[in-house]
C-alpha cells in the first residue's frame, strides 16, 4: 500500500494528498506534519518506512469538505486520492486513482467558494519590458487576456484578486497569495494557439483578435493546460476568450482601490465599504456582477447610457420591482451550478436548484416589457428551456438527497427499472413483520423478534429463555448477552434479494444521473448566458430601489471635461453618521485645482474621497449620492492619502509617498481625477513646502488633471495668484468655549487657521502637553510678529531682485587705509569686503 502511495505522491509533490483508505482520507510523511499544524488534527504514526516509524494523520470521508475548504483558504493545493476497486474483489492494495485535483484558483464546489466573489486564476508570460496576462474564472467559464507593460501589473492584480497565480519559472511577482510555477516550455505561443483552437473548436484565433498578442496567448495556453490536468476533464463550457483593451476601463491603481476602500477597508475587513453600502442584490451571482462593476468602471459612455435608462424605467415602476426583487430571491447561483454541470462535478440539489430557477423564467420573460434597450437584451436571454424544464421536473425528486451515494435522488416513475428494484427494498418492512408474525406463531415465543442492521444484515432474534424452542432450521449468527440471533434459509434468500436490490438501486441511479448530466451539457452556454442576464438584472433592480430609497440621483454624462457636483455626500460615511453636511465640486479646464485648507477632522479627506467615488459610481452608471452629478470623460482615477509605510519593502512612509506622487505625475492626463492630501508632510518643512509646490505646479501646468490638493501648507494658497485655474477652498470650525466645533462645510478662499492643539486635546493629550503647546505656539507668533511678515517664498526668479552690493563695497574701499593696518587686520578686513560683496 505504501508503494502504490508513494507512487502516487511522486507525482504531486508539492501538494498535499488525501488518500482514501476505508471511512477516513489519510496523509503521510511530511504531508501529514503539515496537515496537522495546519488543520489541527491528531498527529499519530504507523509502522515503519526505512527504518522510521511512519507519521500520519487523517479526516473522516464524510468531513472532508470542511477541512479542504481551511487549506484551500490557507492557499495549499489537495490531490484527492479515491478506492475506484472493489475490496472484496481486489489481490493485494485497493486501486486507488487520482479523481480530484483542488487548487485556490480552481475552485468549483459551493462549500468550499466564497459565493459573493469570483475565484480567478491567473497566469502571466513575459519579456523584458511586456506581460501577458490570462485569467479564468472556472466556475462561469470566462477567459479574459490582455497584454500590458510592467508597471501596470500592480494594477492588474489589485483588480482582479487572483486565488492562485501561474508563473513561468524565473518569474518572481510581488504577490502574497498561492504562485505555482511552471516549466517555460508550457509558455510556448505556438503550441498555445494550437491547443486554445482545438479547445475552442476553431481553425485558428483569428476571430478572437489576440494576434497583435503573442505573450497574452502563451499565458492563455498555460492557464488552459493547468486547468485541465487539475479537473481531470475535458471543459466544454469554455468556448472562447475576450481580449481586454487599455482603453476599455477607467483606470484605478492600487493605492487608489485601496484608499477609496471599493470592497475591503484598510483594515481588509468587508464593511463599512463602497459594496456593502451599496449591495442590496438578492441573487450570489448579482452580488459578485456589482463587485465587478466597481472595480472595472467604463469609459464607454454608450454602456453606461443603457444602464441609467435601465435603473430609471425600474426605479419608476415600484410594483414591477418588487415583482422581480420577489422572483429573484427564488432563483439558485444559475452560473455555478452550470458551470459544475459542465465539469460533471454538480450534486443533486444543484440540478433541483436549476429546475425551481428554470420554473421562474417565463414568469421574468413576462414582467420585462419596459421600453428599454438594456432590459429587452436581458428578457432576450431569459430564454425558458421547457425541454430541459420537463426533463428535470420529472427525473428529479422535490427534495433530493445531498449526495448521490445515499440514493433518493431520482424521482418515482421516472425509471420502470428503479421503481422495481426500490420496491424490493422498501416492502422489505411488510415482508419482515408478516415473517416475524408468521415465527412467533410456528415458534410459540411472543417475544421473537425479526430485525436488520448494515453489520449482520437480517436475523432473527431470541432471548435465553427461548432457547429451547428454536426450530432446527435456525441458524445462529451472533449471541448477545441476553440473547441469540438466527438466520433461517427464507430470511437469507429474501437478504439476498434486498440487499441486492439496494446495490442495484443505487447504482441505477448514478446511471441516470449521468445521463441527465449528458442532456444538460448541450445547454449550458445558454444557462450561463441567462445566468448573466439575470445577475445584470439582480444589479439593475437592486440599484433602482437604492435610487428610489437612500434619495441618490441617476448621473449625466457631458461631453466637455470637468466634474459638477451638486449636494454631493459620501456614500459610506453618511451611513454611519447621523446628519451629513452635503457639498459641491466643480472642476473643470478653467477651474482644474482646488487646493483645500482647514483644521485637521475638518473634512478635508472625506471631501476628497466622496468626489472620487461618486465619480467612480458614476463611471459604472449606478446611482449617486448627490442633488445632480454631471460627470465629463475621466480616464483615470489616483490618489494619495493617507500615510502607510512598507517595512517589508523596506520602504519609509515618505518613500511610499513620494512613489505613489511619482506615478500621479508620470501618468495623470487632462481627462484624469486626481486626489493629493498634505503632500510633503513626511520631511523637513521647507523640503515638504517646496515638494508640494512643485507637485501642484506639475498638476497646473503639465498634466492638467482635475486635482483636490488638500495641504496645510498655507503659503500654497498664493499659488491662486500665478494661476487661475486653482482655487482656494476650505473646510472651517469654530471655537466655542473650550470646545472645537467642526463647520463640514466647504466655503470659498483659504482656511484661517489649522486648529492643530484643539485637535490635540480633543484627542486625548495631556493637558500639561496642551498647555505647553499653546505657550510656545504664542512665543513662535510673537517672534514672527517682530520679525515682520513672511515674505514670498515662491516668487519666481525673474522677479525677485537681488540687492546690488557694488555701491556699499565701493564706499568701504574709498575708506580703506592699507598703510595703517596691521597683517591681522588686513586679513579680517579682506572677509569682512568678501561679505559685503556677496548679494542680499
Amino acid at each position: 500500500m505504501m508503494q502504490q502511495y508513494l507512487g502516487i505522491k511522486g507525482q504531486y509533490p508539492d501538494m498535499l494528498v488525501f488518500y482514501r483508505m476505508g471511512d477516513f482520507y489519510e496523509l503521510f510523511f511530511d504531508d501529514a506534519v503539515k496537515a496537522a499544524r495546519l488543520l489541527g488534527i491528531t498527529l499519530t504514526t504507523r509502522g515503519q518506512s526505512a527504518g522510521e516509524p511512519i507519521r500520519m494523520a487523517g479526516v473522516p470521508y464524510h468531513a472532508a469538505e470542511q477541512y479542504l475548504a481551511k487549506l484551500l483558504k490557507l492557499g495549499e493545493s489537495v490531490v484527492v486520492c479515491e478506492q475506484v476497486g472493489d475490496p472484496a474483489t481486489s489481490k493485494g492494495p485497493v486501486e486507488r486513482q487520482v479523481t480530484r485535483i483542488i487548487t485556490p484558483g480552481t475552485l468549483t464546489d459551493a462549500s468550499l467558494m466564497d459565493e459573493h466573489r469570483d475565484t480567478i486564476l491567473l497566469a502571466l508570460a513575459h519579456d523584458k519590458r511586456t506581460v501577458g496576462a490570462a485569467w479564468l474564472n472556472l466556475a462561469a467559464g470566462r477567459m479574459t487576456v490582455a497584454q500590458l507593460s510592467q508597471n501596470e501589473l500592480p494594477a492588474l492584480l489589485a483588480r482582479l484578486k487572483p486565488a492562485e497565480c501561474l508563473l513561468p519559472e524565473g518569474l518572481t511577482l510581488d504577490f502574497s497569495g498561492p504562485q505555482k510555477k511552471l516549466a517555460a516550455w508550457q509558455f510556448d505561443a505556438t503550441r498555445a494557439a494550437q491547443d486554445l483552437a482545438r479547445q475552442f473548436g476553431s481553425r485558428d484565433l483569428a476571430a478572437f483578435g489576440v494576434d497583435d498578442q503573442p505573450l497574452a496567448v502563451a499565458a492563455a495556453g498555460a492557464l488552459l493546460d493547468y486547468v485541465k490536468q487539475t479537473q481531470k476533464s475535458a471543459l466544454p463550457h469554455l468556448q472562447g476568450l475576450s481580449v481586454e483593451r487599455p482603453d476599455e476601463f477607467v483606470r484605478l491603481d492600487a493605492a487608489t482601490r485601496r484608499n477609496l476602500e471599493l470592497t475591503e477597508t484598510l483594515r481588509g475587513e468587508a464593511a463599512p465599504t463602497l459594496l456593502s453600502a451599496i449591495d442590496a442584490t438578492v441573487t450570489a451571482m448579482g452580488a459578485r456582477l456589482l463587485r465587478h462593476w466597481l472595480h472595472h468602471p467604463l469609459r464607454d459612455r454608450s454602456m453606461l447610457g443603457l444602464r441609467v435608462e435601465a435603473i430609471r424605467a425600474l426605479a419608476e415602476d415600484a410594483p414591477l420591482r418588487s415583482a422581480l426583487t420577489s422572483l429573484l430571491k427564488a432563483c439558485a447561483d444559475l452560473e455555478r451550478i452550470a458551470g459544475r454541470c459542465a465539469l460533471r462535478t454538480a450534486r443533486p440539489r444543484d440540478l433541483s436548484a436549476m429546475r425551481d430557477t428554470l420554473t421562474l423564467l417565463p414568469e421574468i420573460q413576462a414582467q420585462l416589457a419596459l421600453d428599454s434597450p438594456a432590459l429587452h437584451s436581458i428578457r432576450e436571454a431569459c430564454t425558458p428551456l421547457p425541454e430541459l424544464h420537463g426533463l428535470l421536473a420529472c427525473a428529479v425528486r422535490p427534495e433530493p438527497a445531498a449526495v448521490l451515494r445515499e440514493g433518493g435522488v431520482i424521482a418515482d416513475n421516472f425509471d420502470a427499472e428503479l421503481d422495481e428494484l426500490r420496491a424490493l427494498t422498501e416492502n422489505a418492512g411488510a415482508f419482515l413483520l408478516d415473517l416475524e408474525s408468521r415465527e412467533r406463531e410456528r415458534t410459540g415465543i411472543p417475544s421473537l423478534k425479526v430485525e436488520y442492521n448494515k453489520v449482520h444484515g437480517f436475523y432473527i432474534e431470541v432471548t435465553h429463555a427461548h432457547v429451547e424452542k428454536i426450530p432446527d432450521d435456525y441458524r445462529r449468527r451472533q449471541t448477545l448477552k441476553n440473547a441469540e440471533r438466527y438466520i433461517t434459509p427464507e430470511l437469507k434468500a429474501f437478504e439476498d434479494k434486498a440487499l441486492s436490490a439496494r446495490e442495484r438501486a443505487l447504482a441505477r441511479e448514478k446511471l441516470l444521473f449521468e445521463q441527465l448530466l449528458d442532456a444538460i451539457a448541450p445547454q449550458v452556454p445558454q444557462l450561463l448566458k441567462t445566468a448573466s442576464a439575470l445577475a445584470e438584472l439582480d444589479v439593475l433592480t437592486s440599484q433602482a430601489e437604492r435610487l428610489a430609497t437612500l434619495d441618490w440621483v441617476l448621473p449625466e454624462y457631458a461631453e466637455a471635461v470637468g466634474i459638477g457636483i451638486e449636494a454631493g455626500r459620501h456614500p459610506v460615511v453618511e451611513t454611519q453618521a447621523g446628519n451629513f453636511i452635503p457639498n459641491d465640486t466643480l472642476l473643470s479646464p478653467t477651474r482644474q485645482m482646488l487646493l483645500i485648507t482647514g483644521p485637521n477632522m475638518g473634512g478635508k479627506s472625506t471631501y476628497m474621497r466622496q468626489t472620487a467615488l461618486i465619480t467612480l459610481l458614476g463611471c459604472c452608471g449606478l446611482p449617486v449620492p448627490a442633488k445632480s452629478a454631471a460627470i465629463g470623460p475621466i480616464d483615470q482615477i489616483f490618489t494619495r492619502i493617507g500615510a502607510s509605510d512598507d517595512l517589508a519593502g523596506g520602504r519609509s512612509t515618505f518613500m511610499v509617498e513620494m512613489t505613489e506622487t511619482a506615478a500621479i505625475l508620470r501618468h495623470a492626463s487632462e481627462q484624469s481625477l486626481v486626489l493629493l492630501d498634505e503632500i510633503g508632510r513626511g520631511t523637513s518643512t521647507f523640503d515638504g513646502l517646496a515638494l508640494a509646490w512643485a507637485t501642484a505646479r506639475h498638476l497646473l501646468t503639465d498634466s492638467r488633471a482635475l486635482t483636490l490638493f488638500a495641504t496645510h501648507y498655507f503659503e500654497l494658497t498664493q499659488l491662486a495668484q500665478q494661476h487661475r485655474q486653482l482655487a482656494n477652498v476650505h473646510l472651517d470650525a469654530v471655537e466655542h468655549g473650550d470646545d472645537l466645533v467642526f463647520l463640514h462645510a466647504v466655503e470659498d478662499g483659504p482656511a484661517s487657521q489649522s486648529y492643530g492643539i484643539q485637535v490635540a486635546r480633543l484627542a486625548g493629550v495631556p493637558a500639561r502637553v496642551i498647555a505647553a503647546a499653546k505657550k510656545r505656539l504664542k512665543e513662535l507668533e510673537d517672534a514672527q510678529v517682530q520679525q515682520g511678515p513672511q515674505g514670498d517664498l515662491f516668487v519666481q526668479p525673474e522677479e525677485s531682485k537681488a540687492a546690488d552690493p557694488s555701491a556699499a563695497l565701493l564706499e568701504a574701499l574709498r575708506a580703506l587705509k592699507p598703510d595703517e593696518l596691521s597683517p591681522r587686520e588686513a586679513l579680517e578686513t579682506l572677509y569682512a569686503l568678501v561679505e559685503l560683496s556677496r548679494p542680499v
